[in-house]
């Protein structure tokens, strides 16, 4: 039952106020056709409004089955409106841009029913208002007579208990609205029906009751609900409840069910989706401004994405200028070194006087000229005491794991001081030695195709570096990928293969020829006899097949190999000078194949080799573990106190005495001619002057040290390298490893162990100091673009959003009439700002990739450096969802203020 008890309502205007409803006092039965008829402005739609709860009234009580409304809060007016009432409005207020069957599903999306029942009642009733054939057509293409029976529909497919009609006939023909008016009493049969009109005649027809209002009063009521019926009609109902409830005890779980049912029918909420529905078709009714409307919102977007773009490209050229920059120069540790850093810094005057104010910290005078101190520091680094590193602990230090250094390489090689001899294969015209390449050494005396042991193992000089024609490949195969282009074969797999690498035009130079043996070595002695002696020689320019060059083969000769047992005194003798010795050594030596030909990649910044021949760490291994296993270097590490060569012991005779006993028991071992000529000459000398002469020649000595002796054999520890280099993967990773250092040194010191903290050289450093503030300084500017243009692209969107706010003003009057909460109506126009962000975001990502090809073409044409503008996927992906986040919350405001508007006022709006 609903009851008005002495209802007002004032509105307030500036400082005037008017009363719409002076006094009402009415009672409804529950199912009656109620007509309230008056003239314009006499307060007949407004005491609708009160009874549906679109309006509050100022004064008095409505009260709803017994129940007070004085403190109902908003959201318990929704449900109210959605569970119990139902509009039906003269002008329609169909949302145009969904179809009859959405705008009459609509108040079931609040109450939360499933998607296929919706569409199942939603249907029903537009069936029963006679539109079943017009389910899929938007309003616009309905009559006025149709048009309103959609309205009746949608007011009846939540079965409200009450249908409020406001002059539901006041803009048909009257052919219609009689259709209307019949319509409307059948309804009344079983729920209560309140029509404002202003015509008499249909009310007198149609209705069971009629209400009359003048000024704001009630002046006549043809059939009053009087106190005793009420009672009466109270009691019954109470009789109903509780005969239901004894019914109900019967079927406790299913009472419990529909309990739980009902009170979850009481909440009025709008689904994600549904809002997303709504502003969708919104925006697609207005397809240009929509369109026009992202692609604004999209220079925003696509200006950050632009410069993501270059900037990303520019930062993986960066990043690859890097690993190909340093891993071409590493950080090197050696076991003797000394601090070129520091050398190079004298040199370049980056002292202390370059800061502002001298060391002293004494005050400049700006009109004066002052020295510093650049010579003093490069002699005093000079002379400095060469510094021995512990490999051996560093290494083990790298390999535990505790540094985390392998977040911060590409590669790690540990370099030892056995040299790898390599042979040409074809030994029909003799013994070619192909590296350690020795021709270089005809300009300083000798020949080019020496074969002594004693130039084999001098590759201490500057040419011996410079000029190294066999590298060590870096471990890191993307690294390579990313540097070489391979043109044949494959590379490395086992410790005997190599790669051969050529340069970027598929070109050799003779210098590596010849150390490869492409070239008759002959010839470049020819060449040097006609240089030397003033003569021009000119070479011929040669080509090869790749199969000519995978056919390749080497032979790897150990240093050991050089030296043979000799019985008779229990020696080694250096064989390298015989030919027919060393003819077979190579013949049996173990055979090294080019399976690969690489080049640098057209886009390779920087190359670890070029010319050369790569091999890989497991052939250096290789050789130290087959010196290792060899019979002379058993020996030699068997007893460390004797030469290997000579079977004296090391440092013998320097403190040994002879006498003159020992000098004629010397001469009786020499011919009788020698024996008389030796007697002769020291019967000339002092005894002291004899014993010094024959000192010599009667000590058993030997210049050879236990260290020389390993270094010409090539022993070696795998745990103890000569040198280690660290192929730092980029600049930020190679401050990581020289915090790393300093971490291991400082932790040395504190333990007392000084002796094992660690000194490198770090080249590239030294060069690229400034690289990373540069980049940093870029990356500041990019976003400060990047911030701009996010603010501007955030004001619009908050101001097409309004726009959008005030357009929809009705449709947010009929939301709110079928029992939408403010935070609904928020809800629709936040979803509104998230698809125009998200189009927005993908337009301008659409548009950006499009543009990348054009600024790949020009920045090509200008730097050479190809696709520099990429723009990742994950950078994409972000955008769209900033785009979304900042409409989002440019919408904010907006969407507030429509959530704020008087459903009256904007159900008033046109």
């Amino acid at each position: 039952m609903l009851e008005l008890n002495h209802i007002r309502k004032d509105y307030v205007s500036g400082d005037m106020t008017v009363t719409a409803l002076k006094d009402i006092n009415l009672r409804f039965r529950d199912s009656e056709f109620v007509s309230i008829l008056g003239q314009s402005g006499c307060g007949k739609t407004t005491m609708l409004n009160i009874i549906g709860g679109l309006d509050k009234y100022t004064e008095g009580d409505l009260k709803i089955n017994g129940i007070s409304t004085k403190d109902y809060k908003d959201r318990d007016w929704d449900a109210y409106r959605n569970n119990s009432i139902g509009f039906v409005f003269q002008s329609y207020n169909l949302i145009p841009h969904q179809t009859i069957l959405a705008n009459v599903e609509l108040a079931l999306t609040l109450s939360g029913v499933s998607k296929s029942e919706r569409r199942l009642r939603a249907s029903e009733a537009l069936e029963k208002v006679g539109l079943k054939k017009h389910l899929h057509k938007k309003p616009n293409q309905l009559s006025g007579g149709q048009m309103q029976r959609v309205a009746i529909a949608r007011a009846l497919v939540n079965n409200p208990d009450i249908l409020l009609a406001d002059e539901p006939t006041g803009a048909l023909d009257t052919e219609t609205s009689v259709q209307i008016m019949e319509l409307l009493k059948e309804i009344s049969k079983d729920r209560l029906i309140i029509i404002v009109t202003h015509n008499p005649e249909l009310a007198m027809k149609y209705s069971t009751r009629i209400v009359k209002l003048l000024d704001g009063d009630i002046t006549d009521d043809s059939n009053p609900y009087t106190y005793e019926e009420a009672h009466a009609d109270a009691e019954k109902k109470r009789l109903a409840i509780k005969e239901a409830k004894e019914k109900a005890k019967k079927a406790n779980k299913a009472e419990k069910k529909a309990e739980k049912q009902r009170k979850k029918a009481t909440k009025t909420h709008m689904s994600l989706m549904t809002a997303l529905s709504l502003s969708f078709n919104n925006l697609m009714t207005k397809k240009t401004r929509t369109l026009l409307t992202a692609f604004a919102g999209s220079i925003g977007i696509i200006g950050i994405a632009l410069i993501l773009s270059i900037s990303n490209g520019i930062q993986l050229y960066i990043d690859r200028v890097q690993r190909e920059t340093l891993a071409s120069y590493p950080i090197q540790l050696q076991v003797e070194t000394v601090d070129v850093s520091s050398l190079i810094s004298s040199f370049m005057g980056e002292s202390s006087n370059l800061s502002d104010g001298d060391s002293s910290g004494e005050e400049k005078d700006e009109n004066t000229v002052y020295s510093y101190n650049i010579m003093s520091d490069l002699l005093n680094t000079m002379v400095s005491e060469v510094t021995k590193n512990n490999l051996k602990e560093f290494k083990e230090y790298i390999e535990s794991g505790e540094s985390n250094i392998n977040d911060y390489v590409q590669d790690i090689q540990y370099k030892y001081s056995v040299p790898l001899n390599i042979y040409l294969s074809d030994t029909s015209k003799g013994v070619t030695q192909l590296n350690p390449n020795t021709m270089l050494s005809s300009f300083y005396g000798g020949t080019s195709t020496t074969t002594s042991q004693s130039s084999l193992n001098s590759s201490t000089s500057m040419f011996s570096v410079s000029s190294e024609t066999w590298v060590q490949l870096l471990e890191d195969q993307d690294v390579l990928d990313s540097q070489y282009e391979m043109l044949a074969g494959n590379w490395p797999t086992a410790y005997n293969e190599v790669v051969l690498a050529v340069n970027e035009n598929n070109e050799i130079d003779d210098y590596t020829l010849y150390a490869l043996g492409l070239k008759d070595m002959d010839e470049f002695d020819e060449l040097y006899k006609a240089v030397m002696s003033g003569e021009e020689y000119t070479t011929e320019n040669t080509s090869y097949s790749y199969d000519d060059l995978l056919g390749l083969s080497y032979k790897l000769v150990l240093p050991t190999d050089y030296y043979n047992y000799d019985s008779e005194t229990g020696t080694w003798k250096d064989m390298s000078e015989d030919d027919v010795y060393m003819t077979n050594v190579v013949n049996n030596a173990a055979d090294i194949k080019v399976v690969g030909v690489v080049r640098p990649s057209e886009d390779a910044v920087s190359t670890s080799m070029t010319n050369n021949i790569g091999y890989t760490k497991e052939l250096v291994e290789y050789v130290i573990n087959q010196v290792n296993d060899s019979e002379i270097v058993k020996q030699q590490l068997a007893n460390q106190d004797v030469d290997v060569f000579t079977g004296i012991e090391f440092n013998a005779g320097e403190d040994e005495e002879i006498t003159m006993e020992d000098v004629y028991a010397y001469i009786t071992t020499l011919s009788e001619s020698e024996a008389a000529a030796t007697n002769a000459m020291i019967s000339q000398m002092t005894e002291e002057q004899v014993l010094e002469s024959f000192k010599s020649v009667l000590s058993q000595t030997t210049d050879a040290t236990f260290e020389g002796n390993k270094s010409i054999l090539g022993i070696c520890d795998l745990s103890s390298p000569s040198g280690i280099d660290i192929y730092a993967t980029g600049f930020d990773a190679k401050e990581k490893i020289e915090d790393i250092i300093t971490d291991y040194n400082n932790m040395q010191t504190d333990a007392g162990n000084e002796d094992n903290t660690i000194s490198y050289t770090d080249y590239v450093g030294i060069i690229m100091s400034s690289v990373t503030t540069i980049i940093n300084a870029i990356s500041y500017v990019l976003i400060a673009f990047v911030a701009i243009s996010l603010v501007v692209s955030s004001i619009m969107i908050g101001i097409i959003t309004y726009i959008s706010v005030l357009e929809r003003t009705k449709e947010i009057g009929v939301l709110r009439s079928i029992g939408a909460s403010k935070k609904d109506v928020s809800h629709i126009f936040n979803a509104e700002t998230l698809i125009e962000g998200f189009v927005s975001g993908a337009l301008g990502i659409i548009i950006t990739l499009i543009l990348c090809i054009p600024a790949n073409a020009i920045i090509y044409n200008l730097t050479s450096i190809k696709n520099v503008a990429q723009l990742p996927v994950t950078g994409a992906i972000v955008l769209i969802i900033i785009s979304m986040i900042l409409t989002l919350i440019a919408g904010l405001v907006p969407a507030r203020i429509a959530a704020k508007k008087d459903p009256v006022v904007a159900l008033r709006t046109e």
